[in-house]
């Protein structure tokens, strides 16, 4: 059966619009992007089949080209459109952080580290800079690592928010392995970088860690 003999009230397109977005499951708002299934499934059985493969909605935003176009009815034109829709969202965040006190919108700085970093393959490493008002200035992904672990020289940093003419920062990396749990090496690195920070009077306000559906903050736990 074809999802336009189902019920109206069933069907994605309708269901967002009568109940939200918010009201579809992960297979239902994945059909919507799909549009069409192929020869003998539906939109909503291939995102279904989609997902069983990935076994989440991040891996399969997350799989490479080649990943995603061995599906069969998946080809290069919904893979650019599924990196566009990933890229407006990334900037729609970060224009949300961006549009006043970091601190007072967590929600929007964590919501834009968690789409840049879940889902990435290796390790890496990224700084906020903020001005005295902390107010994001950029953002940069200054280092790159393996599955395991990145190399982070916090005289770049220093460097780089000597650049930005930053008063504060916000760190953050991604765990491949799904264990959010600040390693040791996590919590020496941070204090590294704080101690060579404040010598040039720039202040650490936050380390999140990104793994898998996680987002753990070093402030919130009290160890930073």
């Amino acid at each position: 059966m074809s999802i336009a003999d189902w019920p109206a009230g069933e069907r994605p397109r309708e269901k967002l619009i009568e109940r939200g977005a918010s009201s579809l499951s992960d297979a239902e708002l994945l059909a919507i992007f799909l549009r069409t299934g192929v020869k003998g499934k539906s939109a909503v059985d291939l995102a279904r089949e989609m997902l069983v493969r990935f076994g989440t909605l991040t891996r399969l935003c997350a799989a490479d080209k080649k990943e995603f176009c061995a599906i069969h009815g998946m080809g290069q034109a919904k893979y650019v459109q599924l990196q566009a829709v990933l890229e407006m969202a990334r900037r729609a965040l970060k224009e949300e952080m961006q549009s006043g006190d970091a601190l007072n919108s967590p929600g929007a700085v964590r919501s834009y580290l968690q789409l840049l970093l879940r889902g990435r393959k290796q390790e890496v490493f990224v700084v906020i800079f903020l001005d005295a008002q902390h107010r994001v200035i950029a953002g940069e992904e200054l280092f790159q690592g393996t599955l395991t672990q990145t190399s982070v020289y916090p005289r770049e940093v220093v460097k780089r928010a000597l650049h930005h003419n930053a008063a504060a920062v916000i760190f953050a990396h991604n765990h491949p392995s799904g264990v959010a749990e600040p390693s040791q090496s996590d919590r020496l690195l941070t204090d590294a970088l704080k101690q060579a920070l404040a010598l040039v009077d720039v202040r650490v306000l936050d380390h999140f860690i990104v793994a898998g559906a996680g987002c753990l903050s070093f402030a919130e736990r009290g160890v930073l």
